[in-house]
C-alpha cells in the first residue's frame, strides 16, 4: 500500500522508483490525459462547473473537471499549470487572500496578541515561531516558522497534539510544549475554541460571521465517540472555514461590476477557494489587479484588513508578482 512504501521511502532505492512511478502514473492519467478528453472541440478550452452546495463547508466545487485541484505542491504537478494559457494579447492575472483564514480566527477570537500581529504587518507564521521556541523573531529558522505554520492551522482545524505529532516531525512532548505556548501567546484564540466547542455541543450547530449554519447532530445524540470527536473537529473549523468562504463569494459578486463600471475588458475565469484567476488584456493588467485586490479586500469588514496577494503571466504556471 501507500502507506507502507512511504515508511519505507529511502531505505531501498526500488521503493523510491514505485513511489515516482505511481505519482507519475497519477499525474498523467488524472490530468494530462483527462483534462486533454475534457477540451471542448469549438473553443479549445476546458470549462469546469461550480456547485454551491457541493462542499459543507461553504466553498464552492468544480466538477467536471475539476479544476481546483489541478497540483501545485510539486515541480511536476506544478508543470502541469503551464498548459493553461491566456489567449493572444492577454494574461492570466491570480488574486489570492493571504492568510485569510486566520485573519478571520484572530477577529473572531479578539485575542489582542493576533490582532496586534497582523496589523503590525508581521509574518503571523514567524510570530508564532518566535513565541513557542522562545527566541526573537530574527532568530526563527525555516524549520521552527514550518512546525509554528503546522500548530497555526492545526489547531483551529480541530487537530490535537497527538495529530500534530503526525503532521510533523514534532514529539508528543514538543507538541504539547508548543502548544501550551502558542495559548500563553494567543490566550484569546483558547477562549474562543473552547467556546465553538461547548455552543456546537450545546446548540447543535455553529455559524459563520455572516450567519451560515452547519449543524452537526452527532454532538446531540448517542453516536459513537469517534464520530463526536470528528464533528467536534469539523464544528471547530466550519465558522473559520465557512465565512472564507462566504467572504470570497461576496468579492465574486462585487467584482464584475467594479471592472465594467471601469470600462476594463478582464473576466473571471477561475475560482480556487482563496484564489480568483482572471484573463485580461497586457495592458490593463496593473488597473485590474487594482481593482480585484480592492473588491476581495472589501468584501467583509474585519478587526483587521484582509491582505491579498497579485500575479499575472501568460500561464498559470509561470506567475510573477504585480
Amino acid at each position: 500500500s501507500a502507506g507502507v512504501l512511504d515508511l519505507l521511502r529511502g531505505k531501498h532505492p526500488v521503493v523510491n522508483m514505485v513511489l515516482e512511478h505511481r505519482a507519475l502514473s497519477k499525474l498523467k492519467s488524472t490530468y494530462v490525459d483527462a483534462l486533454q478528453a475534457a477540451l471542448n472541440s469549438e473553443t479549445g478550452c476546458v470549462h469546469t462547473s461550480y456547485s454551491q452546495i457541493g462542499a459543507v463547508t461553504g466553498r464552492l466545487s468544480s466538477s467536471d473537471p475539476n479544476l481546483q485541484n489541478i497540483p501545485i505542491r510539486s515541480e511536476e504537478g506544478r508543470r502541469l499549470r503551464h498548459g493553461f494559457v491566456a489567449s493572444k494579447g492577454n494574461v492570466l492575472l491570480s488574486a489570492d487572500y493571504s492568510q485569510i483564514e486566520l485573519r478571520i480566527v484572530a477577529h473572531m477570537a479578539q485575542d489582542e496578541a493576533m490582532l496586534a500581529a497582523f496589523r503590525a504587518g508581521e509574518d503571523i507564521h514567524a510570530t508564532t515561531a518566535a513565541a513557542i521556541y522562545g527566541v526573537s523573531s530574527e532568530a526563527v529558522t525555516k524549520a521552527m516558522r514550518r512546525h509554528a505554520k503546522a500548530i497555526n492551522f492545526g489547531l483551529i482545524y480541530g487537530m490535537s497534539v497527538f495529530g500534530l505529532t503526525r503532521t510533523t516531525e514534532l514529539t508528543l512532548s514538543e507538541a504539547e510544549t508548543f502548544v501550551k505556548a502558542y495559548f500563553e501567546k494567543f490566550p484569546g484564540v483558547k477562549r474562543y475554541l473552547d467556546g465553538i466547542r461547548k455552543q456546537a455541543a450545546q446548540q447543535g450547530y455553529v455559524e459563520t460571521l455572516l450567519g451560515r449554519r452547519r449543524y452537526f447532530p452527532a454532538l446531540q445524540g448517542k453516536a459513537n465517540v469517534q464520530v463526536k470527536n470528528r464533528e467536534e473537529r469539523e464544528a471547530i473549523n466550519a465558522p473559520v472555514q465557512g465565512t472564507a468562504a462566504d467572504i470570497m463569494k461576496l468579492a465574486m459578486l462585487n467584482v464584475p461590476p467594479a471592472l465594467k463600471a471601469a470600462g476594463l475588458k478582464a473576466k473571471m475565469l477561475l475560482q480556487v477557494h482563496d484564489e480568483l484567476v482572471l484573463e485580461c488584456p497586457k495592458q490593463e493588467v496593473k488597473e485590474t489587479a487594482r481593482l480585484v485586490q480592492e473588491a476581495m479586500e472589501n468584501a467583509y469588514p474585519l478587526s483587521i484588513p484582509l491582505s491579498t496577494e497579485a500575479r499575472y503571466g501568460v500561464n498559470w504556471g509561470e506567475m510573477k508578482p504585480i
